[in-house]
């Protein structure tokens, strides 16, 4: 049986994956900041990689950009893996989430150590994935902007 080098582990561990540019901030510090309540200063916000996540419900976020949002956690939830195990986690306050030019407000369940993005925040910014070229693109029937279609 051939052993993998690190760099084949990675390629087989990213194949597919897709991953994008996310801006993360605190929801209260923006809406503090627009009334002009809080200098802007002040206000939280970080910028990293996440990943798409067409198997995740929501949001994804670690313990550590909670800590640095400064964000409350208002609820617990039971997530199941896709190994199978549960686990009860944190559910954050609003989060403003910036993807592609677009922008949206969600809570996020607090686990694991990387930023993932699921369909809810994808559905709210009209955005799909492009597994092809590993990249997500507005709805070519919305291009410019996201639109929420209601029954």
């Amino acid at each position: 049986m051939k052993e993998l080098n690190k760099l084949e582990l990675d390629g087989i561990k990213n194949m597919g994956a897709v991953y994008t540019q996310v801006k993360l901030t605190n929801a209260i510090d923006e809406a503090l900041v627009s009334r002009g309540l809080l200098a802007p200063r002040l206000l939280r916000e970080c910028e990293t990689e996440g990943l798409v996540d067409t198997g995740s419900v929501y949001l994804v976020i670690s313990a550590k950009i909670v800590e640095q949002l400064g964000l409350r956690i208002i609820a617990q939830q039971l997530v199941k893996y896709a190994d199978g195990r549960q686990e009860t986690v944190g559910v954050t306050e609003a989060i403003l989430i910036e993807v592609e030019g677009r922008r949206t407000t969600e809570d996020a369940l607090v686990t694991g150590d990387e930023v993932l993005i699921g369909q809810v925040v994808l559905e709210k910014l009209d955005l799909l994935v492009d597994c092809k070229n590993q990249r997500l693109m507005g709805n070519p029937a919305n291009p410019d902007y996201p639109v929420t279609y209601i029954k």
